[in-house]
């Protein structure tokens, strides 16, 4: 399979596809309109790519993302464009920031089939397809349809097969992931995980999956915005006054030293960017100008919590 290893940081476009997300967010997204939403879409993937990020991740179930990503896409011809998509999840909020739903979880062969269809168009950038949200209440990893399938794909098309996990049993998906064999070969290839100051649990696995020279990528790097000073989140105060003096230290934002965490803490590890805007997507990539000291990285690493606190809280966060 074709490697991303080569690549440090990229752009997930969730925040570009669909004004809502669960996220701790200070301005509203209320009055949507569509035609500026997807123009402020498209300027934000070409500044990321004019600032040298060449990886990209979308799914169907960002919205407009997938059509955003297909539309840019076309305006450029350079093979060192990386896209990696998803299938799993089928938006369904229609952009009405009031919807009860905003996103329905199907993990059978005939939603994969249908939405492998439209991101098959993505090919030969396509580099990476994953099982959106692999958890084990679906089933997915022991779908034999669903599997096999995968694995025709990984061997038709040389694309990277993975997974995304999110939740409280995160860690266990990913061992039972590992275990997936079709004609004795280890089907899964990319790991894409949930991993911040807050929640450290991928460093239980993270040794097993570098050995066995698998795909890294991590996701929501500031706790769904949990890691930006808020007065709903009091209790992480301490947490606060750290990040603002490394902020201070380093010249650079709070963002940019989570996102430099997750780096420096996970070996050969791709880093994504949620930004939605040009002036966060600057600030997100100042994570090259500077490097963390050891001192730097034990003290945030003694502010994780427990995973049940973590996802708990998540829970809790609304769609903004």
């Amino acid at each position: 399979m074709e490697s991303i290893q080569n690549q440090k940081y990229g752009l997930g476009t969730a925040a570009l596809g669909r004004p809502q997300y669960i996220n701790v967010r200070q301005e509203s997204n209320k009055n949507i309109d569509l035609a500026s939403f997807k123009a402020q879409g498209l300027e934000v993937l070409e500044k990321a790519y004019q600032l040298g990020v060449r990886y990209f991740d979308t799914a169907p179930g960002y919205g407009l993302a997938e059509q955003l990503l297909f539309d840019w896409l076309k305006t450029k011809d350079d093979s060192t464009i990386q896209i990696a998509t998803k299938w799993g999840y089928t938006y369904v909020a229609n952009f009405n920031p009031d919807a009860l739903v905003h996103e329905i979880k199907e993990h059978s062969v005939t939603k994969l089939n249908e939405q492998w269809s439209i991101s098959k168009d993505f090919l030969p950038n396509l580099k990476v397809y994953q099982i959106h949200s692999a958890t084990l209440e679906t089933g997915v990893l022991k779908n034999e349809a669903v599997l096999n399938r995968l694995a025709y794909l990984k061997n038709e098309f040389n694309i990277q097969i993975g997974i995304t996990t999110t939740g409280l049993n995160q860690t266990e998906v990913i061992k039972k992931a590992l275990d997936v064999t079709i004609d004795d070969k280890q089907l899964f290839d990319a790991f894409q995980v949930t991993y911040n100051i807050l929640d450290q649990s991928l460093n239980t696995i993270k040794t097993d999956l570098n050995s066995q020279n698998k795909t890294i990528i991590l996701k929501e790097a500031l706790a769904n915005g949990r890691l930006l000073k808020n007065h709903n989140f009091s209790h992480y105060a301490d947490l606060y006054k750290v990040l603002e003096e490394l902020s201070y230290k380093y010249r650079v934002g709070i963002d940019a030293i989570a996102l430099k965490f997750c780096e420096q803490t996970i070996n050969n590890s791709l880093v994504l960017s949620g930004a939605s805007t040009i002036e966060h997507l600057k600030a997100n990539l100042k994570i090259e100008s500077f490097k963390l000291s050891n001192t730097d990285i034990e003290e945030l690493k003694d502010f994780k919590i427990k995973p049940t606190n973590y996802w708990n809280e998540r829970k809790q966060l609304n769609w903004n």
